[in-house]
């Protein structure tokens, strides 16, 4: 009954909480449902009488003012503890209709009933406070002798009321699931775009170990050999500063291709190798150049090979023959060879030194060699020779699958 009294009146201010303030707005709604309550029981008394007198709010009793100011005051934990509030307004009810006073904390009831479905996580516990609540409701309605359409009535506001705070838990839910979601994609991106330039600078900490390794060798050696035999061989110390100062623009130039590349805002340019298997003829020629016999046999090696394959079978072979230089020794034979096996390019790079180490390395080259034909889904192998030396081979797949 005291919920299809709320019926009657003609306006609610539930629905305009305000929810960027969370403590003022729930203080404005436990007011607002009290000055509403106190108002539909002076307008009911105002049609009674036929006109308005402020009397009437003296003919209130005072635990009518009670009951009304408890229940209201409750509503200012509906969001932390909704299933206490509920049962406070209804509380609050019982005892309205046990003293038979006039009117009912309807409003607050309903605003708590909002709460229940709005704020209670748990579904089997929400789904039982507005079952109870139910119950009673139709209890009261039948001991007031109410008719079946008020009844029905009650029922329909009560689970409404629940109804709507359940569908605005989800929707705000779905909200924050998205709100999460995007914040995953986010994460993702930012992610994928940290290992993208992980990968890049990888690649060109390669180039860069490559390049520096490859040419400073070279100088070193030819250095050395300069000092040697500069009292006793001046033309010859002259012929291998040459070759040191030959190195050293190489290696300008080459780093400068590849910080090229890297100021290039092209894409495409990125893409374009800065060295491949054509070149390997003029890199033996260097190696030649320092004191080191090197031979060169490429059979069958076709002439247009897949950008990153070609850059790759370059660059191991520079590695090789730089490892080579440093390590082999100085009357060490090295021979190059490059063939097709099937479907891949074979690379192998073997010398007959003693192993002696003349330039200190730092280990890098064989893993970077390693990295460089995994990544293209081939396959590295090294290691000393039976009867001394020391071998590298790699194979490269001549078709490599677009990512």
């Amino acid at each position: 009954m005291w919920v299809g009294r709320l019926m009657t009146r003609t306006s609610s201010p539930l629905s305009r909480t305000d929810r960027s303030w969370p403590g003022i707005g729930d203080s404005v709604l436990a007011v607002g449902v009290f000055v509403l309550e106190i108002v539909g029981i002076v307008s009911r008394a105002t049609n009674e009488t036929g006109s308005f007198s402020v009397s009437h709010l003296a003919d209130i009793p005072a635990a009518t003012y009670i009951l009304l100011a408890a229940s209201s005051a409750a509503l200012l934990w509906r969001k932390s503890r909704p299933l206490p509030v509920l049962v406070a307004t209804l509380t609050a009810a019982i005892i309205w209709d046990a003293m038979s006073l006039d009117g009912g904390p309807s409003g607050a009831i309903l605003v708590a009933l909002y709460g229940v479905g709005r704020y209670i996580a748990d579904d089997r516990a929400s789904v039982v406070a507005v079952g109870v609540a139910v119950a009673m409701s139709v209890a009261d309605d039948l001991i007031e002798s109410e008719p079946l359409s008020v009844l029905g009535l009650t029922v329909v506001v009560v689970l409404g009321m629940w109804y709507l705070g359940r569908r605005v838990k989800g929707r705000r839910e779905y909200l924050a699931l998205l709100e999460e979601r995007t914040r995953l994609l986010e994460r993702e991106k930012e992610a994928e775009a940290q290992r993208a330039v992980t990968k890049e600078r990888n690649r060109i900490a390669r180039e860069l170990h490559d390049v520096v390794a490859h040419r400073v060798s070279m100088i070193t050696v030819q250095a050395g050999a300069a000092q040697t035999v500069i009292d006793s061989d001046p033309a010859r110390a002259v012929q291998a500063m040459e070759a040191v100062e030959a190195a050293g623009r190489g290696a300008l130039q080459e780093l400068r291709q590849i910080l090229g590349v890297l100021r290039s805002d092209d894409h495409e340019d990125a893409l374009t190798p800065i060295h491949g298997h054509a070149e390997i003829a003029g890199l033996v020629a260097g190696i030649r150049e320092a004191g080191v016999e090197v031979t060169l046999e490429s059979d069958g090696v076709p002439e247009q090979l897949p950008a990153s394959v070609d850059l790759a079978s370059y660059r191991i072979v520079q590695e090789a023959l730089t490892n080579a230089l440093k390590h082999a020794g100085p009357s060490a034979r090295v021979d190059v060879c490059l063939y097709c096996e099937g479907p891949m390019l074979a690379i192998d790079v073997s010398d007959d030194g003693d192993g002696d180490t003349t330039v200190p390395g730092a280990g890098q080259g064989l893993v970077g060699m390693r990295e460089r034909a995994e990544l293209l889904g081939g396959t590295f192998e090294a290691g000393p020779r039976l009867g001394g030396g020391y071998r590298v081979s790699a194979r490269l797949p001549l078709e490599v699958a677009s990512p």
